[in-house]
């Protein structure tokens, strides 16, 4: 294997691009983790900001084992992943190879994944917002987790669909 074969290599500017647009995912994902993603207000005096950092240490806390492996799976380990997997796509493997072709073959099925880990996030909204003595206010946080993930998308596709021209 060889860097100089790699896809980045081969279109210098456009590989800039990638590696600016992968780091900006990462940016936004570690932000869309640590910054409030909801504000809950309970019977108008009660009020509640969370993370979904912090979501995760208080399932962990309370012993929710199903919902911090749901939550810290599709919302943390598979978005990482996924920008360490385009990151070595890119600029790691040699873009001419039937290893680089079968990589880029599984990062399309893992790709289907994608959206699932904003879907795990809205989910947490509706199901605070249907309680009857409980608000919830959307915050910023969950603004940059979406865009990291529509991002790490596009980024996805673009790669792909630059390895088959």
């Amino acid at each position: 294997m060889s860097i100089r074969d790699s896809a980045a290599a081969r279109h210098p500017l456009e590989g800039l691009l990638v590696n600016l647009l992968l780091l900006l995912a990462l940016g936004l994902l570690i932000a869309g983790l640590r910054l409030p993603v909801l504000t809950l207000e309970k019977f108008y005096v009660f009020s509640n900001t969370v993370s979904l950092w912090s979501a995760l240490l208080q399932l962990y806390q309370q012993r929710e084992w199903g919902l911090v492996l749901l939550l810290g799976l599709f919302s943390v380990v598979f978005p990482v992943i996924k920008l360490l997997w385009l990151f070595g796509l890119w600029n790691l493997e040699n873009a001419r190879s039937g290893r680089h072709q079968r990589h880029l073959h599984w990062l399309s099925v893992f790709a289907r994944w994608s959206m699932l880990d904003v879907f795990v996030v809205a989910l947490l909204v509706v199901s605070v917002k249907l309680g009857a003595l409980a608000q919830a206010r959307v915050e910023v946080g969950i603004y940059a987790f979406a865009a990291s993930v529509l991002l790490t998308m596009l980024v996805s596709a673009w790669i792909s669909r630059g390895q088959r021209d």
